[in-house]
């Protein structure tokens, strides 16, 4: 029975390969669509893998170039944060304003109801606001709603979400019904446009006439000076490896303080805390966050969740306060509050207050 189109983000990879076979199965019109996120030669071998698959599958393709949106939206800021001593998780801000809205647009002129992604989650309306919300994938060990918490409703609305209720060997077989080198994949990156992992090398080389990464004071909690560091772009709350000095113990990184160009260390009882700030909240399955409201934070996508309570902050922030101390939070990150399976919304870490080191 014929469902209508849907257009299927496809990038080459296992994921949303499966995507596309399950929609086409069940009676979609699908419609491939590979996104032109940044140039280079990975982007290149999406396009043609993700054309390969379509052609198997008997799809139409198309490529869409938001490269510059891309630019704009994602890999500007991302930058920007990390030389202002944030740690920032980029795929959280892609995935709403860069690729479901561009699939979201898609969809609209090409007169389909939905779209659709390769995502390990599931979307339903929750029981008790009627909001949609991204529900947890029925297999924790690849669950991702944590970098979905800021899509909007009107994405929600439009989203099909075929993977959710499968483990991550069920999809390769799938996968594999259409194409055995695909289904055989390893895991994408973490970040889709920096393929070797060195942050700090690829903002050095985009900006390298920026001077916010000189060299600088490694100091305990009281100021006192304990080595150099290579520059704040390198270190991240919670590092204990690559420091590049000893200090005949076993010493984190506390905080950055972009103010003094000084990172910070301790040892690792002081990493913990239990109140967390956080800005630029989004709302999923509430519309607002009620004072002294209980959900489940997340503090990074491998952390498991533990109970906090919201109090309202300053300005548009909230204060989340864990009933047990928390290691390492990290400032640009994210937490994600839940309401049982359902992402309730969540909000960018704020950096403590200085700690006058």
């Amino acid at each position: 029975m014929e469902k209508g189109k849907v257009i299927v983000g496809m990038s080459g990879g296992v994921d949303s390969t499966a995507a596309a076979l399950l929609l086409k199965r069940q009676g979609y019109e699908v419609v491939g669509v590979t996104l032109g996120l940044w140039q280079g030669a990975e982007s290149g071998q999406a396009v043609k893998d993700a054309a390969r698959i379509a052609e198997k599958l008997g799809v139409r393709h198309k490529v869409l170039d938001v490269s510059k949106r891309f630019r704009d939206c994602v890999i500007e800021p991302f930058m920007e944060s990390y030389r202002n001593g944030l740690t920032p998780n980029p795929c959280v801000v892609c995935n709403p304003m860069i690729k479901e809205q561009a699939l979201l647009e898609m969809a609209k002129a090409e007169g389909a109801a939905y779209f659709a992604t390769g995502h390990y989650a599931r979307i339903e309306k929750h029981p008790a606001t009627g909001r949609y919300a991204i529900r947890n994938s029925a297999t924790a060990a690849k669950d991702q709603t944590y970098a979905l918490y800021r899509l909007t409703q009107e994405q929600l609305a439009a989203m099909l979400l075929p993977l959710g209720e499968y483990t991550k060997d069920e999809v390769r077989r799938i996968a594999a019904e259409i194409d055995g080198y695909t289904a055989e994949k390893g895991e994408s990156q973490d970040i889709c446009f920096i393929p070797d992992g060195d942050y700090a090398g690829f903002i050095l080389r985009e900006n390298p006439e920026d001077g916010r990464n000189a060299e600088g004071d490694f100091v305990d909690l009281e100021g006192n000076v304990l080595g150099r560091h290579k520059g704040l772009l390198h270190y991240t709350v919670g590092q204990r490896k690559g420091l590049g000095i000893a200090f005949g113990k076993p010493m984190y990184v506390h905080s950055l303080c972009t103010e003094t160009n000084r990172v910070v260390l301790c040892e690792n009882e002081t990493l913990f805390r239990r109140e967390v700030r956080i800005g630029s909240v989004a709302y999923m399955a509430v519309e607002h966050f009620e004072e002294g409201a209980r959900f489940m934070g997340k503090l990074r996508y491998a952390h498991r969740a533990a109970w906090c309570t919201v109090r309202k902050a300053e300005g548009d922030m909230l204060e989340c306060v864990f009933d047990e101390p928390q290691r390492a939070v990290t400032p640009g990150q994210s937490l994600v509050l839940y309401d049982g399976e359902n992402v309730a919304g969540g909000g960018f870490i704020l950096p403590e207050k200085s700690n006058g080191a």
